[in-house]
């Protein structure tokens, strides 16, 4: 067991290059320590799983614009929408695309805090989920939406309605809705 373990969001943005240079002291903690450069090796075989799911289209989720950025670097061909919030995008996923990201404009000025509330309709089936707490960028004013392109691929004509939520102390407050109808590509 390490004494002085490192922190996982520091270990990650080492492993993800988003550290600065100067980071000698955390390269030499992880050649001396087996506890940490083992916990290192787990979060390489992480984010190799995970990048095989991504290349693959099974991963659904809000996702950061640094990560979608990371999916182009890695060739990844992604169709994009756009929505204000009230608005609607006519989507699809052409063959050839690994993943399509809705980006859900919203004012987000002093949100600390944001859920994701979506009611997807499929052939009459209506089932509603809710994602608490998910990450957000305030000064960029918009969360991405990544859907499951194998999903999206697989499903008919659907339509996602999506709602982003402020969760304040003791309230909430909708800061915008969003509707995304997606027709099967070719």
């Amino acid at each position: 067991m390490c004494s002085e373990p490192i922190e996982f969001e520091r270990l990650a943005a080492y492993w993800l290059g988003e550290l600065p240079h100067a980071e000698g002291a955390l390269e030499e903690h992880l050649f001396a320590c087996a506890h940490c450069s083992a916990r290192l090796e787990w979060l390489a075989a992480l984010s190799d799983g995970v990048r095989a799911a991504l290349r693959e289209g099974r991963v659904a989720g809000i996702i950061t614009p640094a990560f979608l950025e990371a999916l182009r670097r890695q060739g990844l061909r992604i169709r994009e929408y756009r929505v204000p919030a009230g608005g609607r995008a006519d989507c699809t996923l052409l063959a050839g695309e690994h993943a399509v990201v809705g980006r859900m404009q919203a004012a987000l000025g002093g949100v600390k805090r944001i859920d994701v509330l979506k009611r997807l309709e499929v052939a009459g089936k209506v089932t509603e989920t809710r994602a608490e707490d998910v990450p957000f960028d305030p000064a960029a004013g918009e969360v991405l939406f990544l859907p499951s392109a194998v999903w999206l691929r697989k499903t008919p004509a659907n339509t996602a309605r999506v709602r982003l939520v402020a969760v304040e102390e003791e309230s909430e407050r909708v800061i915008g809705e969003y509707t995304f109808a997606h027709t099967p590509g070719g």
